[in-house]
């Protein structure tokens, strides 16, 4: 069985490396909107599994495509990737100061038809920040590859992040612990 990644993420090729997982990535463009219907860890799910589909008829048998998406949430609003450095802004002006959720759905997608959908949620705390900080952020560390603006790993969660609950895993972009219960389920041979 081979564990093929289909995420271009620094932070997701970091981890399942650390974990011991070998791996190959494939890449394809995939369009990331869901419909408007969807609420927190569904969004987050549907994405996972919608970005799978589209490697589903190139897996050899032996094969298992794993996709994930992080989502952020304040409330019941989805803040995906920012356009720009003046929506990263607006994002992180937001969050500071309260509590929000941080959401990844995972698809495991295998050659031989056999499927697995699951999400991770985190709650994150951030203290208050002052609009220099997050300019200075934002102009420093150019998170515009990042759910709601702020990698937990980058200097913002070593100053922002008073208490988590939950995986910090799963808020740098892969949850683990479930991605390694998951792949022993469906028979991955981890030499272990």
């Amino acid at each position: 069985m081979k564990l093929v990644l289909a995420s271009n993420s620094p932070r997701r090729r970091q981890l399942l490396t650390d974990l011991g997982v070998p791996y190959t990535v494939r890449l394809q463009e995939v369009d990331e909107s869901f419909p408007e219907h969807l609420r927190r860890a569904e969004v987050a799910e549907y994405l996972a599994a919608h970005k799978a589909a589209a490697y589903r008829a190139g897996l050899a048998p032996d094969e298992v495509v794993l996709t994930a998406d992080t989502i952020v949430c304040l409330d019941d609003d989805v803040l995906n990737k920012p356009a720009d450095d003046a929506e990263a802004i607006r994002m992180l002006t937001r969050l500071q100061g309260r509590a929000h959720d941080v959401f990844t759905g995972v698809c495991l997608l295998g050659g031989d038809g056999r499927q697995v959908v699951f999400s991770d949620q985190t709650r994150v705390v951030f203290r208050a920040l002052s609009p220099t900080e997050i300019e200075y952020y934002v102009h420093q560390y150019q998170p515009l590859d990042k759910a709601g603006a702020y990698g937990a790993q980058d200097w913002i969660g070593m100053v922002a992040v008073t208490r988590l609950e939950g995986s910090y895993f799963n808020v740098m972009g892969l949850p683990v612990h479930r991605v390694w219960d998951e792949l022993l389920k469906l028979g991955f041979p981890f030499n272990v």
